[in-house]
């Protein structure tokens, strides 16, 4: 297993360390912008990376760098004069603050090292702003590890002891990875291998090869980053001639701004004109629709909560009205940003398409949700957030136990009939049990528990933590389990019981909540302007034909009629009534 902050090891997508690193430089940059409220700066900051830049390019993304200097990807010849050119355009449009993110081993196109103090006279001798230096060092490295870390060692470790027990004398020696979002094991040697090779394409200065080498996850972020951060003049951008609306629906979780801010700057680079909707559906069809600007999401990155407004409003009963509102403004795709409310209105919308054609266009959702329950994906914009603040409350609470022994903290965490917080939160606060819907669970469950706990105080760890999502059992209350924890540990442990509530949707969002938010309504907006360019017909965009004859879809409730193309099954095969001709084809 690699333990390494710089993400520096081929093979895997994230090593354990990178995320708690990225932490600290987060706080760090938050911390910074508070001073642009008062005060127009610039500020250089230098994050470690001496042979990798995975540190300041994700970091980079996390906040919106204004530049950021890697060694594996060196800027151009004459770099020095279009940083600064950008520097002052920003700063003309009203900006405060600008961020240089510096890698300790960044160097231009002949090897010579650019460091955080010539970055600071360059700026401070061209465009005379007034600029700080900060340079993070040995900060990066220490600190509480972040939930991610938790869980990834976590299960690197429970897959490294099952590759250790299947093992034989000629098994090759393999590194346990992140791939995706699952564990796997990949040959040693090859990842040591391709490891030397970055180095050797950077000496020799094969830089796109060096990026490549560094793996999916490091080439899609650096890509991501070009297309954000860089704006093109307007007669360089290209004339798409569709309006595409964004709206956030359901609660709301940390890094739908990022999400927001991503969508809209890569769909204005795509030429489209974005469109903001205020409060989710309910603002949908009151109209509160706007155009929004690429200057206008500026600093939505580390924003918490949801700046557009969320509500959990359907958009079923106002069908109509939204339909109207789709047909006034020309919107020709749809992006939702949002929990299972979002998937539940772009399902109303797709039933309506036979009776409205003004939903016969691409639509696309990007999950949102603190509960992680949207199906069809294994995460979710928030819940590494809220897994976040979990884990911190949880590490309070057992210092508190630690002073007071032999007691006993039911925690009850947010995530409706989802038990992923409860689940993956035990998992990195070292919880004790975990209730969840998911998996049922009885009085004899309760009883074994407490069996546990109490045979628990009877050692030198004194403190127990249970961990119960919100919805687990209706009648297994937290009340009740702590009612009965309480009575059943009578003269063994105490109890105190805590609900974490709305913490858990608020606060700023994590560095990989920005990251994921980012990258993922990137890839969204890209497949929407896909579909609009393909669907384009005769001056209109229309993703479906529209229905006029009921149709029956086969694999679905027997008798059930509908007008859309989407059902519950798998099967995708339609059967029309009536001649082809009558009902569309």
């Amino acid at each position: 297993m690699v333990g390494s902050i710089d993400n520096d090891f081929c093979g895997t997508d994230m090593t354990i360390g990178t995320d708690s690193a990225l932490h600290r430089i987060i706080e760090v940059v938050d911390a910074i912008m508070t001073t642009a409220q008062s005060h127009q700066r610039t500020f250089v900051l230098e994050v470690m990376g001496r042979h990798c830049g995975y540190l300041a390019l994700v970091s980079a993304l996390a906040c919106g760098a204004d530049w950021v200097l890697i060694p594996e990807m060196p800027p151009e010849d004459g770099w020095e004069e279009k940083m600064c050119e950008k520097l002052s355009a920003t700063r003309s449009r009203g900006t405060r603050l600008n961020i240089i993110i510096v890698a300790e081993g960044a160097i231009d196109r002949h090897g010579k090292p650019i460091t955080s103090s010539f970055v600071k006279d360059l700026v401070v001798k061209n465009l005379g702003f007034d600029t700080r230096v900060t340079i993070l060092g040995h900060v990066q490295r220490g600190g509480t590890p972040s939930a991610f870390d938790r869980i990834l060692a976590s299960r690197m470790g429970v897959e490294a002891v099952l590759a250790l027990l299947e093992t034989t004398a000629n098994t090759p020696a393999c590194v346990v990875s992140l791939c995706g979002n699952q564990s796997v094991r990949v040959p040693l040697m090859e990842c040591v291998q391709t490891t030397q090779e970055v180095q050797k394409a950077m000496d020799q200065k094969r830089f796109e090869e060096a990026v490549k080498l560094r793996g999916r996850s490091f080439e899609n972020n650096l890509r991501t980053y070009k297309l954000l951060a860089h704006r093109k003049p307007e007669s360089e951008l290209p004339v798409s001639n569709f309006n595409v609306a964004v709206l956030n629906v359901g609660a709301p979780a940390a890094g739908m701004n990022a999400a927001v801010r991503s969508a809209v700057r890569v769909g204005i680079s795509e030429g489209h004109k974005m469109f903001a909707v205020n409060d989710g559906f309910e603002g949908f069809y009151k109209g509160q629709i706007k155009e929004i600007k690429w200057g206008d999401v500026g600093g939505w990155t580390g924003q918490g909560g949801s700046l557009l407004g969320t509500k959990r409003t359907l958009p079923a009963k106002h069908v109509d009205k939204i339909a109207e509102q789709m047909r006034k403004h020309n919107i020709n795709a749809l992006l939702v940003i949002g929990g299972f409310e979002a998937f539940l209105s772009l399902l109303e919308l797709s039933a309506a398409r036979g009776n409205y054609d003004e939903f016969c266009v691409p639509m696309v959702m990007v999950p949102a949700t603190v509960s992680n329950n949207v199906p069809g994906s294994d995460l979710s914009i928030g819940a590494d957030t809220a897994l976040n603040a979990i884990t911190t409350t949880c590490d309070r609470i057992k210092q508190s136990a630690s002073g007071t022994k032999r007691r006993v903290f039911i925690i009850e965490t947010m995530g409706g009939y989802c038990g992923y917080l409860a689940t993956v939160g035990g998992l990195a606060a070292g919880a004790d049990a975990a209730y969840i819907y998911e998996e049922p669970f009885d009085i004899r469950d309760l009883q074994a528990n407490v069996e546990h706990l109490t045979e628990k105080m009877k050692t030198s760890i004194q403190r127990g933590l249970v961990l119960r999502n919100e919805n687990s059992n209706v009648n297994y209350t937290t009340d009740f389990i702590y009612q009965l924890y309480t009575e059943e540990g009578r003269g063994v442990f105490d109890c105190r019981k805590n609900v974490l509530g709305h913490m858990q949707q608020g606060g700023a969002p994590s560095p990989f909540d920005r990251n994921f938010g980012t990258k993922i309504s990137a890839k969204a907006m890209q497949w929407l302007s896909q579909k609009l360019v393909e669907t384009y017909r005769k001056g209109k965009v229309g993703c479906l034909p529209t229905l006029r004859t009921p149709a029956v879809c086969w694999g679905c409730t027997p008798g059930l009629w509908s007008s859309s193309l989407l059902c519950s099954s798998k099967i995708r095969l339609i059967l029309f009534t009536g001649s082809p001709k009558s009902s569309g084809g």
